[in-house]
């Protein structure tokens, strides 16, 4: 049980995740105060780009502080850590995305300094970011094989031997 100490001390933290339940009841309960300053909540895929036009266009969540992308061997998860300039709470959305298709949406709309984390989670995890312009590959360089993603649980470092030998 909280104290009322424990409470008045993340007074803003809870407030946020009310705000956001208000907004989407769908996703009542689901979040959490992990730390002072430190907000997490899952959002179901089809939910993200809402929650996170609602964070940033009504909450003032205006900056996109990194996009986490990891293998959980059966699907990739994401984490997108934003922040409140005003209040310096962190807000970490996560959503998940299949591994036979990892489609995630562009957040450039919303957030326009997104393009290196995207372009990271297509090069290192294989992940395709549905919106995303086309450029060069970050942060692989631009001869690095295709089809090889180091971030990948199932990835070796001896599959790049093996590509470079099929390439001859």
């Amino acid at each position: 049980m909280e104290t009322t100490a424990e409470t008045n001390v993340y007074e803003t933290e809870n407030l946020l995740l009310s705000r956001l339940y208000g907004r989407f009841p769908a996703l009542e309960g689901a979040g959490a105060v992990t730390a002072k300053r430190r907000v997490f909540l899952p959002v179901p895929m089809e939910h993200l780009l809402d929650v996170l036009s609602f964070a940033s266009e009504t909450l003032g969540y205006s900056s996109l502080c990194t996009i986490t992308g990891m293998d959980s061997g059966d699907c990739f998860e994401f984490i997108y850590h934003i922040a409140s300039d005003e209040s310096g709470v962190v807000l970490n959305l996560k959503t998940r995305a299949p591994k036979e298709d990892p489609v995630v949406p562009t957040v450039l709309p919303i957030y326009n300094g997104a393009i290196f984390y995207e372009r990271e989670l297509e090069g290192m995890l294989g992940v395709t970011v549905k919106g995303l312009p086309a450029g060069r590959q970050y942060p692989l360089p631009d001869n690095w094989p295709a089809g090889q993603y180091p971030l990948r649980k199932d990835w070796k470092p001896e599959m790049l031997t093996e590509t470079a030998t099929e390439e001859k």
